[in-house]
């Protein structure tokens, strides 16, 4: 501070006459000049100049003064000059305390002001309800509860509890946390309750967002009956409660007792209010009408009808809007470019989606994390993960939305492993995983079946005790079925109190995936007894175990149960039934399901073709694909692949290789493995294996395992030993763990008289210590179950 004294008196002198003008006269007048001063100082130099001028004239511990420099001080963020200051004044002086405490809470130094009022209470000075409610909001504003409780318990040692300002503060900072019973508690002890503390008490309840909300309700009803009129405040605080738990009935007498009373006319806040009630509460045309009649429409009221068409789930009447808000030479917010990001992401409009951001670029905007969450979600979903990686990785600090919106990103662009990837830096980063977090990386485990890091998840979610949640649980369950772990899935499954359809199925699923159909077909039972109302997609499972029992009697109670409970229109039911009746050997039925179904889609089209398939009738196969072309039916990889098995089955081959063809040239499909595995198939089944050998050739290396080993046991087949002897050493180098690669090219070796070599591949296998997976029928393993779940099971 010695650096601010270095001015000389006359230097002093004309720096208070610049500043305030005229004569300088006495002591008395020059304090008030310099009260003056300080009030309208602009610039931290001229301040630091005034508080030499202070002590020059000798006015160093006039206690007002040095008020007023502890505030010029905090509001230029000298925090310590202002300290150097207090701690020269300092007094019991409960006023002088009153004026510091506020000084520094409107600079916005938050902490100081607790800092402070712990000095304060050191002092055992008896407080008064102006110092705990500056208290109170700076924990507020600063986010501090516990802090807030020790006031609360200082305002209740000295009786202020009852008072309604200390109260309403009271109120909004226990509100603020979620805790309404606390502030209900606080609410019932102010003794005199006036509007101010009933809207805070509404204000609190409307802020919850859960059921919680209808006390906002409860407390206005209680406001009237004491006949006490509500405010601009309160009503915009019923509106929020309305809006929040759709109550649009509610809403309307809000917005007609506004009307009768003369209350907000024109007023932007409560207009805005009104519509994002209207609009939350699914009365669209009653928001546009009153968004339509404000005279001024600021950017909340455009911000609310952008924000209320999305959430409804109609982005692009909410991005029209965003483009009328742009005609209108209205200069939009952070908030609302995040909506119209937003809607870009949701349609998928990449290039007016990139607009926005270019915008955002220009105007040199900051993007915030609700807007960068947006456009990491945008870039995602319209198939630009690149970008949407960069800006992910750019981001700091990260909150738990925006990690999770990555690992959504990741999900949908099928890179499981970089959203396990994200989930294992965001517990690094000590960011803590919320229920749509494990979600996520539990489907992206599920999708690598992972079952190793899927029990680690697991355990995290112990922890952390989100396995009571039904989703989790049945995400738990659904990712140990398909990483081959039944019995852990079953286990989650015993433990899981309140469960719903959707894990019955989900481990229904599960046992039919790993071949057990006899334990989905007793969990059904169970489900039944358990009286939960099953859908279609619990049927659609039902029917995949009777179809891998072979219990065509059970199929056709299915069918009957579909008429009865008026299933019979629902697709995945329908397409089911045709596949199961197929399999089951009744392809006739399965036509005429087919040709009777009121409407189809392409997995019809695909579940009827496969039939034709499995019953070597390629020649139907053929003309109902070609009534597909008639019928204007776009086919997928799988129609193909249904086709080509069919011409493999039948010997077909020139149709085979004119519906290969048909696939890229014509429909401009790519071919999977499971496309040249098929044409493989198809010329080895004609004595084509050297055409077949080299269309292997082009086929990259990891997808060649299938093609040869199909490829190998038509050369056993047609004793081409020549080729099978080069296909056999392909495969043992593309796999060598896989013990029936061995076996077949031991065969080969040995029906071709080469003893030698079959011995040394046999004594290899032995080496490696591989074994053969041997076959077994699903049918005869449940035989001894079929006639006890035939018995016990019947649809209701």
């Amino acid at each position: 501070m010695n650096s601010f004294f270095n001015l000389p008196v006359k230097s002093c002198k004309r720096l208070l006459c610049t500043f305030i003008g005229g004569p300088l006269s006495h002591p008395i007048s020059i304090s008030e000049k310099f009260a003056f001063c300080l009030e309208n100082c602009s610039d931290i130099l001229s301040l630091k100049k005034l508080h030499a001028s202070i002590f020059v004239y000798g006015l160093g511990d006039v206690r007002f003064l040095g008020s007023k420099l502890i505030t010029c001080y905090a509001k230029f963020d000298l925090l310590t000059e202002s300290r150097w200051v207090f701690d020269r004044i300092i007094n019991n002086s409960l006023f002088l305390w009153n004026s510091l405490l506020a000084g520094y809470f409107r600079a916005g130094h938050y902490k100081e002001v607790q800092w402070r009022y712990l000095n304060l209470r050191q002092r055992s000075i008896c407080l008064d309800s102006s110092v705990i409610i500056i208290c109170l909001k700076s924990c507020i504003e600063y986010g501090c509860l516990n802090f807030g409780k020790g006031v609360h318990l200082d305002a209740f040692k000295f009786g202020l509890n009852s008072n309604s300002f200390v109260g309403s503060s009271l109120i909004v900072l226990y509100a603020n946390y979620g805790d309404i019973v606390d502030a209900s508690k606080v609410f019932d002890e102010i003794t005199q309750k006036d509007v101010v503390v009933y809207t805070s008490m509404i204000t609190g309840y409307a802020k919850i967002g859960d059921h919680r909300a209808y006390g906002a309700f409860r407390i206005a009803g209680n406001m009237q009956q004491e006949k006490l009129d509500p405010n601009r405040v309160t009503l915009v605080s019923l509106l929020q409660a309305a809006a929040q738990l759709a109550l649009l009935h509610e809403g309307r007498s809000i917005h007609g007792y506004a009307i009768r009373r003369g209350i907000g006319c024109s007023d932007e806040v409560l207009e805005t209010s009104f519509t994002d009630m209207y609009i939350k509460c699914g009365d669209p045309k009653s928001a546009a009408c009153i968004f339509g009649k404000m005279n001024v429409r600021n950017i909340g009221s455009w911000n609310a009808m952008i924000a209320g068409y999305h959430k409804m789930g109609q982005p692009l009447e909410a991005l029209n809007l965003f483009y009328f808000m742009v005609q209108e030479n209205i200069m939009p917010d952070l908030i609302t470019l995040a909506n119209g990001i937003m809607c870009c992401a949701d349609l998928a409009y990449l290039r007016e989606g990139k607009s926005i951001h270019c915008f955002i670029l220009r105007m040199g905007f900051h993007l915030d994390l609700v807007a960068m969450t947006a456009l990491i979600d945008m870039y995602s979903k319209c198939n630009c993960l690149v970008q949407a990686s960069k800006l992910f990785n750019k981001t700091e600090p990260r909150d738990v939305i925006l990690c999770n919106v990555m690992m959504e990103g990741y999900l949908h662009n099928e890179f499981a492993s970089e959203a396990v990837k994200t989930f294992s830096e965001m517990v690094r980063g000590c960011i803590k995983p919320n229920i749509g977090s494990f979600l996520n990386v539990l489907g992206a485990l599920s999708n690598l079946k992972d079952g190793k890091q899927g029990r680690c998840v697991h355990g995290h979610v112990l922890r952390q005790g989100f396995h009571l949640n039904v989703e989790v649980a049945n995400q738990i369950i659904h990712m140990y079925a398909n990483c081959g772990c039944i019995y852990y899935a079953r286990q989650v499954f015993n433990r899981l109190r309140n469960r719903d359809l959707v894990s019955w199925t989900s481990m229904m699923r599960g046992y039919t995936q790993h071949g057990q159909a006899n334990e989905s077909i007793y969990l059904f039972r169970l489900l039944q007894r358990e009286q939960v109302e099953h859908d279609s997609v619990a049927l659609t499972i039902l029917l995949q175990a009777f179809c891998q029992l072979g219990h065509l009697s059970l199929a056709k109670e299915v069918h009957c149960h579909l008429y009865r409970a008026l299933f019979k229109r629902d697709i995945p039911v329908t397409n089911s039934l045709i596949t199961t009746y197929a399999k089951c050997g009744k392809l006739n039925m399965a036509r005429n399901i087919f040709e009777n179904a009121t409407e189809k889609c392409i997995t019809s089209w695909n579940a009827m073709v496969a039939a034709y398939g499995m019953h070597g009738d390629c020649v139907n196969a053929l003309k109902l694909f070609a009534y597909m072309k008639e019928e204007n039916i776009e086919p997928d990889e799988i129609t193909f692949t249904s086709l080509l098995t069919a011409c493999s089955h039948s010997g077909l081959v020139e149709d085979g290789l004119h519906v290969f063809r048909s696939m890229t040239e014509e429909y401009y499909i790519k071919p999977c493995e499971e496309h040249f595995s098929c044409l493989v198939d198809l010329l080895s089944r004609g004595g084509q294996l050297e055409e077949a050998y080299n269309l292997i050739k082009f086929l990259p290396l990891g997808q060649r395992a299938q093609a040869l080993g199909a490829l190998l046991a038509a050369c056993r087949v047609h004793r081409n030993a020549e080729i099978g002897l080069m296909i056999g050493k392909d495969l043992l180098d593309l796999e060598p763990e896989n013990a029936s690669a061995y076996i077949l090219v031991s065969n080969l070796y040995a029906e071709c008289g080469k003893w030698d070599d079959a011995a040394k591949i046999r004594s290899t296998t032995k080496e490696k210590g591989l074994r053969r997976t041997h076959g077994y029928s699903l049918i005869e393993t449940n035989k001894h179950v079929k006639d006890a779940t035939i018995s016990r099971t019947r649809l209701s």
